[in-house]
């Protein structure tokens, strides 16, 4: 199993989620940042890690948010999702094909990788449920 990392990163009322190169697998489906947990590393490590080289940005990591487990036809995966916000930097496309600033509201409007399904639904149940950002 690939112990993988990502971040729910909020400013303000607007979440950001990325969208994956098109000559990767899951190619052009959204995502939140993040990636692999390499050997040694803890998984808020990871996070800051992946972060800064895929978006130059400097994460402050927070809480996990959830877990889950995710088989794909290649690998599965154990997917860490966490609060974190930028401490430093603005994001840029040094690895995804795009980056947006989008609401809670619009989140099912975009095509996500399918490991992200239950992270999506608690997503939009804590906003309908009125709980705003960082739940």
């Amino acid at each position: 199993m690939t112990e993988v990392v990502a971040a729910l990163v909020w400013d303000g009322e607007k979440l950001m989620i990325c969208q994956r190169p098109e000559h990767k697998a899951r190619g052009l489906l959204w995502e939140f940042a993040g990636g692999k947990v390499e050997p040694g590393e803890t998984k808020e490590q990871a996070l800051i890690r992946e972060c800064r080289e895929e978006l130059a940005v400097t994460l402050t990591v927070g809480e996990v948010f959830m877990e889950v487990t995710h088989k794909y036809p290649d690998l599965t995966i154990h997917l860490t999702l966490f609060h974190a916000s930028i401490a430093q930097g603005v994001p840029q496309k040094l690895e995804h094909r795009d980056i947006r600033w989008i609401t809670a509201e619009e989140i099912r409007q975009y095509a996500f990788c399918p490991a992200d399904e239950a992270v999506l639904t608690r997503i939009s149940e804590m906003n309908r449920r009125g709980r705003g950002p960082g739940f």
